[in-house]
């Protein structure tokens, strides 16, 4: 068995972040959320891997390598454009072979990783498997519909009137029988091929589509409010550990990670957080869910409930929280205004000006 790996996409619900960076790449607990899928992956006892990139291909390359230090074996597959999920199973079709497959949303995250899930599908090898959560707001996701018996009779993709709150999470799995349903189909109002489509074929052929509801915990990282609520679960399973250096004017409180060459001074840091390797916080205070990567500066301020990518630096500007901060920025304070007013009046006008 296989898992493809999407990770192209323009990643529009993340920018500016993803004007200068890869979606999937964008740190989680200071570790990029296509990591958890690939570990995911691994952990099911798949190696090979096949890895759809796109614009970002030269950054997601130099990330995962070759991928042996997941113990997977990844071969790059170049996507021209975004065009579907299905299209992307098109350009794969060669490496795929007539192998079954995995095929996983890089910028997914799932508490709990897919073994189970594969396992089920080596054992029973239906034509395609599922994998459904309920959703709150389900148009904005593609959408299923089951019968009495708990059986896949629909599939919509983004409904504008959803059949029900059952969304389709990032991760399916298929046989070879996918490849005739890929090209069975033509593209939807958003110009793309959509899996929703093609499992929709399989499901009208009276092919064995089966589906699974999780009650864990998953999310979409493609937007700031998600990114955050998944930093924040991943946080929560942090264990203490303090490799940094610590000042005695300093106090940590809980689940506080500081890599080695890390220096709190001066400063209180309330967990969950995780402090990168050759990061300095001083004069500060850093509270709970907050993860700042390596190389930054921490100067007189507060931070909480954020992300804080590399080689950045925030100081002296009060309390920052429910942000995501990009790498190498600078946040600083403004500098001070006088106090003035500009006017151009007419003849015999007459103004009152609070003092």
């Amino acid at each position: 068995m296989k898992a493809l790996v999407l990770s192209g996409g323009a990643g529009t619900r993340l920018r500016p972040i993803t004007h200068t960076s890869a979606k999937q790449l964008v740190p989680v607990a200071n570790k990029a959320v296509l990591f958890y899928g690939l570990e995911s992956i691994a952990a099911a006892g798949i190696t090979e891997v096949g890895v759809v990139v796109g614009d970002t291909a030269a950054e997601i390359e130099e990330s995962v390598g070759d991928g042996s230090k997941f113990g997977l074996d990844v071969t790059y597959i170049p996507q021209e454009r975004p065009l579907g999920l299905a299209h992307a199973v098109i350009i794969a079709r060669e490496w795929l072979g007539d192998d079954d497959f995995v095929m996983y949303l890089g910028d997914n995250f799932i508490v709990g990783g897919i073994a189970v899930l594969v396992d089920a599908f080596r054992r029973d090898r239906p034509d395609a498997q599922i994998l459904l959560t309920r959703v709150a707001d389900p148009r904005a996701f593609g959408v299923a519909e089951l019968d009495a018996q708990g059986q896949v009779i629909g599939l919509e993709e983004k409904p504008e009137r959803p059949k029900s709150d059952l969304a389709l999470v990032g991760v399916y799995l298929f046989t070879p029988a996918i490849h005739e349903a890929v090209r069975a189909i033509r593209p939807s109002w958003r110009g793309e091929l959509e899996i929703t489509h093609a499992i929709q074929h399989l499901i009208d052929q009276r092919a064995d589509v089966r589906c699974s509801v999780i009650e864990g915990y998953w999310k979409d990282t493609g937007n700031v409010v998600d990114m955050l609520e998944v930093n924040r679960t991943v946080l929560e399973t942090l264990e203490q550990r303090i490799d940094g250096e610590v000042d005695e004017a300093s106090e940590t409180v809980g689940r506080v990670v500081i890599e080695e060459g890390a220096r709190i001074v001066n400063s209180r840091v309330v967990g969950p957080v995780v402090i990168g390797a050759g990061t300095v916080i001083e004069d500060s205070y850093v509270g709970p869910f907050t993860s700042v990567a390596e190389n930054c500066r921490i100067v007189d301020s507060e931070l909480e409930f954020s992300i804080v990518l590399r080689d950045s630096s925030i100081l002296g500007v009060g309390r920052i929280e429910n942000s995501l901060i990009g790498r190498h920025v600078e946040v600083t304070p403004a500098p001070s205004v006088p106090s003035a007013h500009r006017l151009v009046l007419g003849d015999h006008s007459k103004v009152q000006i609070h003092t």
